[in-house]
């Protein structure tokens, strides 16, 4: 690496106060990202300032902290706003999470335009969040829930990859939506959501996008994309926990009734009749986690200065070798599965399809056994079935060991961890 890269990535990680720290002696390798993010100073800073200068309920108070906070709130809004490209600040709305803004689709988009003998398409690479929603709507209204395959799946290949020779007989004129994941949070490839929200739209269908982990890798334009809705979390995306987006085109948003009631999320209340305020607050029912919403602002100014000038490309030549040492790594020996390849080699042809997310097993060895001795050596992965145990059961796995890696982490860090869990193996084996 040179000198000058190098330096660029550590200023990235001097911003970043928790990669300092230690875990059983060792300095902490952290490789959960695709879980949740590490936090960058100003979005620590913005929440502290915000906890004791702008503590106070947003849109309903007419005094200046309020004014405060409730201006702190809508600017993270606009930031959003920009951020996805979307038209308008009523796109998007708030809610506590990837999770929340799915299932706000699955009840007020199926009640108003799902029926019985209708259909939902969801895909094989889905997070449970993008597949359990849908299920408990279509058992709601009475509809059904059909599954775009992948290549395992069809017995056509086992890269992970979605068969899309299957998707034109999937979506039959009784299809209303089709819900479809950016990048699987299992095999971290990058599925062609242009190509399947065109072949969805040319047959009248709108289509939700599960943005949880495209909104790190990939550079999200929601008009160009052309989806109907697409949702994400903050904290994926360094900001804090228990805040998301959803942005909705707004003929669907005006026309879906409202989630959930309660204030702000009214016009005018009867103990006969309510009517609804416009958007975005007719889905915004309650307190929002206004201090979380707000610090979606430096959260979101962090992600592109990540993604601007040089600081870009020296974090995007270090992902670029860290998918290529670790797809080497994991596809070299025959000892490891892993779930998800590019389509032609190991040897970085194919690379810019996966993030560099990578689950795996080691044969004959318990995925949770090697996570625990890792941590022990300061080395944080995920393990278990990652909340996509159908796609895992596909590959004929119960479970699995996860390293994701964010654009913080770097090429030796990569090589630590597979120091590691040589050690690991060794101490199991």
């Amino acid at each position: 690496m040179s000198s000058r890269r190098n330096n660029i990535i550590s200023s990235v990680r001097e911003q970043i106060p928790a990669l300092s720290q230690k875990m059983s002696g060792k300095p902490l390798i952290y490789l959960d990202n695709a879980a949740t993010t590490q936090k960058p100073r100003q979005v620590l800073d913005f929440l502290s300032d915000t906890f004791v200068w702008r503590n106070a309920n947003v849109h309903r108070a007419m005094y200046e902290l309020s004014d405060r906070s409730t201006e702190a709130y809508e600017d993270a809004r606009e930031t959003v706003r920009s951020f996805l490209n979307a038209p308008f600040r009523e796109n998007v709305i708030f809610t506590s999470g990837t999770t929340a803004s799915i299932n706000l689709v699955a009840y007020s988009f199926c009640k108003k335009f799902v029926g019985k003998g209708d259909v939902i398409v969801i895909e094989a690479d889905s997070h449970h969040s993008n597949i359990v929603p849908w299920q408990l709507a279509a058992e709601r209204v009475g509809a059904m829930v059909r599954v775009l395959p992948t290549d395992v799946l069809t017995g056509s290949g086992r890269s992970g990859a979605l068969d899309l020779e299957s998707l034109d007989s999937l979506l039959t004129p009784e299809v209303r939506i089709l819900a479809l994941t950016q990048i699987s949070n299992i095999t971290g490839l990058n599925n062609p959501v242009g190509k399947i929200i065109a072949a969805a739209h040319a047959k009248g269908i709108p289509v939700l996008v599960d943005g949880a982990q495209g909104i790190v890798h990939s550079k999200v334009d929601v008009r160009k994309m052309d989806c109907d809705f697409y949702a994400f979390s903050a904290h994926k995306i360094y900001g804090a926990t228990g805040v998301g987006v959803l942005y909705g085109k707004k003929e669907y948003l005006e026309a879906m009734p409202p989630y959930m009631g309660g204030g702000d999320m009214v016009e005018t209340v009867t103990y006969q009749k309510t009517t609804y305020a416009p958007l975005p607050l007719k889905f915004e029912a309650g307190t929002p986690n206004f201090t979380g919403a707000a610090a979606l602002k430096p959260a979101i100014e962090f992600a592109q200065w990540l993604a601007t000038g040089e600081t870009a490309q020296a974090l995007k030549q270090e992902e670029e070798d860290i998918k290529s040492f670790m797809t080497d790594y994991l596809t070299s020996d025959r000892g490891i599965e892993l779930y998800g390849t590019p389509s032609s080699s190991a040897r970085g042809v194919g690379l810019d399809v996966k993030a560099p997310i990578f689950t795996f097993n080691i044969k004959s060895i318990n995925a949770g056994d090697l996570a625990q001795l890792l941590d022990k050596m300061g080395v944080a992965v995920r393990s278990g079935l990652m909340c996509a145990e159908p796609l895992l059961n596909s590959f004929g796995a119960t479970s699995a060991l996860r390293a994701s890696f964010a654009p913080y982490n770097t090429l030796e860090e990569a090589k630590i961890f597979t120091e590691c869990l040589e050690r690991a193996r060794a101490m199991l084996f």
